[in-house]
């Protein structure tokens, strides 16, 4: 560590080139490869040295790390998620949090549609049907068309928009939001009401305290056994142990899940049902899309350093 540059704790592994870029502005600490003794012991010598927070996310800041540093300037989010940020204390400390709007949002809207057309033409068991050499002696069941279903969309945000707008060319589309956008498909003022009129309901709305669990029991169970639930959002949006017990007792026909509730972790449910598709929190990991969010993170990072207005703060 050196005296003339800031100190930036880096909570996650990132690309190489978002690495690169902090490294060249940041004396950069990995602190997702320390242990935990290790951490408390680089706190109790460095803590006041540390400006900013690198971090993703899915992991956010912790409090009790955020109150650990005095001196912190600034946590700039690689992507779009806030909710493990506790702006209240960050506004209470001085600190400014920062994310990556926009860049991202094709890639999200694309995985999914992705997700849809896999779930509802059982792309991922007729692609291990085939592999296994289970084709020559047995045909796979039919699956649903998607062309003509009736899609609901939970959030209608840049990243729901761009779900909305791909959508609308297999079926009707509706949605419901904080309030009524000025768009042409039906807004729905609360989620049972369009879970009810969905085939397939597209979880993308924002993770905070309100909508946790949003997607519960009782929405499922207006959603029924013919439709399907997709979620792009967050992990916490989605009742995780309601739709296990409404995917195994048939009350709704399927699942698709890109975000889960203890990431990495996955329920062994989930994983083993044949009418579930899982990716790995995947939405936005194309190449491009990844360069664009590290630029963004670096363009904060740079305006915060030089003093002048932060592209895409939050808080």
């Amino acid at each position: 560590m050196t005296d003339s540059r800031p100190t930036a704790l880096q909570l996650c592994p990132f690309s190489p080139y978002l690495e690169a870029g902090l490294a060249d502005r940041f004396d950069l600490v990995r602190w997702f490869e320390l242990t935990d003794a290790d951490q408390r012991t680089w706190l109790s010598g460095g803590a006041g040295s540390v400006r900013a927070v690198a971090t993703g996310g899915h992991i956010g800041c912790p409090s009790p790390l955020m109150e650990a540093l005095p001196n912190l300037w600034i946590v700039a989010i690689n992507g779009v998620g806030f909710d493990k940020v506790d702006l209240d204390l960050a506004k209470k400390r001085g600190v400014r949090v920062t994310t990556t709007p926009g860049a991202l949002t094709d890639d999200v809207a694309d995985l999914a549609v992705g997700l849809i057309i896999s779930l509802l033409r059982a792309i991922p068991a007729a692609d291990a049907h085939v592999r296994r050499g289970a084709w020559p002696s047995a045909e796979r069941p039919l699956g649903r068309k998607v062309t003509g279903q009736r899609f609901g969309i939970v959030g209608l945000g840049h990243i729901g928009s761009a779900i909305a707008v791909r959508l609308a060319a297999f079926g009707p589309v509706a949605y419901t939001a904080t309030s009524p956008k000025a768009v042409d498909y039906p807004f729905h003022a609360d989620v049972h009401a369009l879970a009810e009129m969905s085939d397939v309901l597209v979880v993308a709305c924002a993770a905070n305290a309100a909508t946790r669990h949003l997607i519960n029991a009782q929405v499922l169970e207006r959603l029924g056994p013919e439709s399907y639930v997709v979620n792009v959002a967050r992990g916490s949006v989605l009742d995780e142990v309601a739709l296990i017990a409404a995917l195994e007792e048939g009350r709704i026909a399927g699942a698709a899940l890109d975000v889960f509730e203890d990431e990495p972790n996955v329920p062994e449910a989930l994983r083993a049902s044949d009418r579930v598709v899982v990716t790995p929190h995947i939405a936005s990991a194309t190449v491009q899309t990844r360069v664009a969010m590290a630029d963004r993170v670096l363009a904060n990072l740079d305006a915060f350093l030089a003093g002048t207005p932060l592209p895409s703060a939050v808080a």
